[in-house]
């Protein structure tokens, strides 16, 4: 059975959203993808929601990829979900042996009950055997609370490092590429808090209130829930064509000072440092899509773009290709884990991250997205994420930089703690 769209006007882009995700909640799995309408996104949609589960796929490190081109090939249809850091094993001989208090799998994709498509003044909806317009009633009867939105509780986040032990753990970093083991590092380190009862969908309002980033995502996998506002896209895929959007290089807002700000913006473009990182990354990136391109297509479409937003300046570089297969466990495969979220060379700064960090990274620099029955796709990279167990009440928010052999610690230590500032306040 082929998925009927059915399309309906909207006049309140902002009111229906809400209304969508309150009315998506009812279900133990669904995923909520939006741009917060900014126009460097090259989103297709302004929001996309598979919502309920007919069929799914679950798989770990070691033949996931191929089962999920399995998947796809047989169900022919619109698919959501998600690929997990620790997919690394499969693409290099490597494990993952920290600890893991979230637990979503390595791997997991549905074929939803109904997509949700929010584009252009109109909200499709695509359905199998339902009824569209009882769909659309029920979403239109949803109540949404207005105003900000505030939790009870302060949360209060611990860290896995003192500040002493990660300014220790950039000296060693720095030390294995004084002798030439590596180039280039995303150091992470998570924040954590334990006993936590919290709304998943009133912190993520309060998210994208703070922090309304072109690749967002709400994602609920029956008992763990990922709240991104993440900037970065992974991987695009429309026809032959694929990009994907490294960001290497992060400068502070200052909202207050107008001319600060500005100062702080051009700092980061003039950056010998921050220039260098984003370079290795988008060579990096060239060289994955290289693997899965036709001859000679692979072209930098922009270098050191600076975009804002509104905790940060950050610097993307564009990279893109003409396809030369259309497997999706081929591309994915081949570019799986993004370079922004390991450095260079791949393989050995993987197997540092796993030795100095303290905990598995899990959902948290994987990616989150759609498949379209087109064999299209679109994936983010998680980042800027509160990450939450409701079974063990276990919350997490991690966040990382890139180390070099001229980063300063202390330094890097405060790029951490201002690109989780959005997250705390959310849940503040």
């Amino acid at each position: 059975m082929k998925r009927k769209f059915v399309s309906y006007p909207v006049t309140d882009i902002k009111t229906l959203k809400s209304k969508m995700l309150n009315w998506s909640n009812q279900f133990s799995i669904f995923c909520l993808l939006e741009d917060n309408h900014n126009p460097s996104s090259q989103s297709s949609f302004d929001c996309i929601i598979g919502a309920g589960s007919l069929k799914t796929l679950q798989a770990i490190s070691g033949s996931a990829f191929s089962q999920l081109e399995h998947f796809i090939s047989k169900e022919q249809d619109w698919a959501f979900g998600h690929l997990a850091y620790d997919l690394k094993n499969e693409v290099e001989k490597l494990s993952s042996t920290n600890s893991d208090s979230i637990q979503f799998p390595d791997l997991f994709f549905f074929i939803p009950e109904i997509v949700l498509i929010l584009k252009d003044g109109q909200l499709q909806i695509g359905v199998l055997d339902k009824d569209a317009n009882g769909v659309f009633t029920d979403i239109q009867a949803m109540i949404v609370s207005s105003g900000t939105i505030s939790n009870k509780a302060q949360i209060s986040l611990s860290s896995r490092f003192t500040k002493q032990e990660y300014i220790d753990t950039i000296a060693k970093l720095q030390h294995h590429i004084l002798i030439g083991d590596c180039y280039e590092i995303n150091f992470c380190q998570e924040f954590y808090s334990e006993g936590i009862n919290m709304d998943p969908v009133k912190v993520y309002q309060n998210l994208t209130q703070l922090s309304p980033n072109p690749l967002s995502g709400f994602y609920k996998l029956n008992d763990k829930y990922l709240l991104c506002a993440s900037p970065e896209r992974f991987i695009k895929k429309t026809g032959q064509r694929i990009i994907s959007q490294p960001i290497k290089g992060t400068a502070k807002r200052d909202l207050v000072d107008t001319q600060k700000d500005e100062k702080n913006k051009q700092s980061l473009l003039s950056s010998a440092k921050e220039c260098s990182e984003n370079v290795m990354i988008t060579d990096l990136v060239r060289n994955d899509l290289s693997k899965i391109s036709t001859e000679a297509s692979v072209k930098v479409e922009e270098l050191f773009g600076i975009y804002s937003f509104p905790q940060v300046h950050q610097m993307i570089s564009t990279v893109a290709a003409t396809l030369a297969t259309g497997n999706i466990a081929d591309i994915l495969k081949a570019t799986f884990p993004m370079g922004s979220m390991t450095g260079a060379p791949k393989k050995r700064v993987m197997e540092l991250i796993e030795q100095y960090e303290k905990t598995k990274r899990g959902i948290f620099s994987g990616s989150i997205g759609y498949i379209t029955p087109d064999r299209d796709f679109d994936f983010n990279v998680v980042i800027r994420s509160i990450i939450y167990n409701s079974s063990n009440n276990y919350l997490s928010i991690s966040a990382g930089s890139a180390i070099t052999f001229y980063s300063k610690a202390e330094d890097e230590y405060e790029e951490c703690l201002i690109k989780i500032s959005a997250m705390k306040k959310a849940l503040a």
